[in-house]
């Protein structure tokens, strides 16, 4: 049972008025947050905000999670346009894996972040611990198993806008621990996926559809990215699989 703590009347009613400033939603994650190593999404619209350490909400495996109902909206906003062309690009132009702090680059954090029982050795690295990969179900005992994808994948991004972007921006998008744009999922989807956009290739568990719609639509929102007709008909049939 939780304690209950008395507090003195001023002292209670500064709280409540900092509780209520703490709800009109400033400082929180919509279209002005900073993604990680100083980046600015390029959409103008709101995005969901992200819990402050990075996990993602109850019932979901990524963080940043728009609601279906703000997907569906959001996915109605996305400017449509034909595929760029890859002239010029190169994985290398997105900086990955960025440093994270206490010898930990992005991929060790979201291993760490999408794991159970995750153990690190002196270096960061994962050691032990379980990973459940959204894309097919597969549980993985072993991290060297496990890749971590870009939701929009990079090549994907560059097609779709980003290879306008500066140096700092790509790095941004390439780390981002705060929009759902990276995951942990076995090596085996991640390399089937490539760099395909959803009307090309889908989940194979179709429990995973409404979370990798939300996703997707997310991240390409956040960064004023753009789509295909064909790619926005399939993430509104993924949207479709959603229950709330």
């Amino acid at each position: 049972m939780a304690h209950q703590i008395r507090l003195p009347g001023a002292v209670l009613a500064v709280s409540l008025l900092l509780g209520l400033a703490g709800c009109s939603g400033a400082g929180g994650t919509g279209a002005g947050r900073t993604p990680a190593d100083g980046g600015k999404p390029g959409g103008s619209a709101p995005v969901a905000s992200a819990p402050a350490d990075g996990k993602p909400a109850s019932g979901d495996v990524l963080p940043g999670l728009l609601s279906t109902a703000a997907a569906r909206t959001q996915l109605a906003a996305l400017k449509v346009a034909p595929p760029g062309t890859m002239s010029g690009y190169s994985r290398a132009k997105f900086t990955h894996w960025a440093e994270q702090g206490d010898k930990c680059d992005t991929r060790e954090v979201v291993l760490q972040r999408d794991g159970k029982g995750v153990a690190r050795d002196a270096e960061c690295k994962a050691v032990s611990g379980t990973w459940k990969s959204l894309y097919d179900g597969v549980v993985v005992t072993e991290a060297a198993k496990m890749d971590i994808d870009h939701m929009v994948p990079l090549a994907e991004g560059w097609r779709s806008g980003a290879a306008g972007w500066d140096a700092a921006k790509r790095k941004a998008f390439a780390n981002d621990l705060t929009h759902p744009q990276l995951l942990a999922v076995t090596a085996s989807s991640n390399r089937s996926k490539g760099d395909q956009s959803p009307d090309l290739w889908q989940p194979p568990s179709k429990d995973a559809w409404c979370q990798y719609g939300r996703a997707w639509t997310t991240v390409k929102s956040a960064y004023g990215l753009t789509a295909t007709e064909p790619e926005k008909k399939m993430l509104a049939t993924m949207l479709d699989t959603c229950t709330a």
